[in-house]
C-alpha cells in the first residue's frame, strides 16, 4: 500500500547554512579512549538509538538490534573476553602490518574504555528473521547495520556525547553473553560518555573534500 509523501520543508538558504553548520560540528567528532565515570541521562542514549532505528534497510527488514549496556559486571566481563581475542591479535598470532597501521593511533590490547565507559552499545545484524515460525531474509543486512550505526554515531555526537568505535576481531562472544538469538551477528561495539578532562586524541588529518569527491556534471 503506497501513501502520500509529506515532505520536509526546503529552504536552499536555509538548507546551505544548515550544511556548512554540519560541517563544523562533524568536524570536531573524534574518537576517545578515555571517558569521564560521569553518567548522562540514559534517555540521550535511549532517543540516539530512536534515531537509529529510522534508518534506511534492505527491503525496510530492519535486521537490527541495539544493546544498551549500563551493568558494571556486563562491561567488566566483556573486557575481559574482549582482551582475550586482543591478546592473540597482538601476541599469539599478530598480524605485524596490521598493527603496524595501527601505530599511529597508539592501540594496544588493555581495553580499559569498555569498564569506564558509562554506556556500552553493542550493534547486532541478522541475515534472516522468523516470522509466524516462517524463515524471512533479511537483504543487504550487514550494509543496512552500519548506516544505521552511522546515524547512531551522528545522533550521539549531535547530543555532545563521544564515541569509540570498536570491533574485536573475533566477536561472536557478544551474542552469547548477551544472550541474543543465534543468527544474530555483532556488527559493532560503541563506548559512549563524555570525554574524561584529561582526554588526550592522536594528531591525525582527514583527506580533503576534493580527495574524497568526484562530480561528473
Amino acid at each position: 500500500m503506497l501513501q502520500p509523501y509529506k515532505a520536509p520543508n526546503y529552504d536552499e538558504l536555509a538548507a546551505l547554512k544548515i550544511s556548512r553548520e554540519l560541517t563544523k560540528i562533524f568536524t570536531r567528532r573524534r574518537t576517545i579512549r578515555q571517558f569521564s565515570l560521569e553518567k548522562p541521562d540514559r534517555e540521550l542514549i535511549e532517543n540516539a538509538v530512536d534515531v537509529a532505528r529510522l534508518s534506511p534497510s534492505g527491503a525496510n527488514k530492519q535486521p537490527w538490534t541495539f544493546a544498551i549496556i549500563e551493568s558494571p559486571e556486563i562491561k567488566n566481563e566483556i573486557r575481559t573476553l574482549s582482551e582475550i581475542e586482543e591478546q592473540r591479535f597482538y601476541i599469539e598470532k599478530p598480524n605485524k602490518k596490521w598493527i603496524e597501521d595501527l601505530k599511529h593511533l597508539h592501540t594496544n590490547g588493555e581495553k580499559e574504555f569498555l569498564t569506564q565507559a558509562p554506556y556500552l552499545i553493542v550493534i547486532f545484524y541478522s541475515h534472516f528473521s522468523w516470522q509466524e515460525k516462517e524463515k524471512s531474509t533479511n537483504y543487504y543486512a550487514k550494509e543496512s547495520a552500519g548506516i544505521a550505526t552511522g546515524m547512531l554515531i551522528s545522533a550521539l555526537h549531535m547530543c555532545g556525547l563521544s564515541t569509540l568505535t570498536y570491533t574485536p576481531k573475533r566477536m561472536q562472544f557478544l551474542t552469547t553473553l548477551l544472550d541474543r538469538p543465534a543468527e544474530e551477528r555483532p556488527f559493532m561495539l560503541l563506548g559512549v560518555g563524555k570525554p574524561n578532562q584529561e582526554a588526550t586524541v592522536p594528531t591525525i588529518s582527514k583527506k580533503s573534500l576534493q580527495e574524497v569527491m568526484k562530480i561528473y556534471d
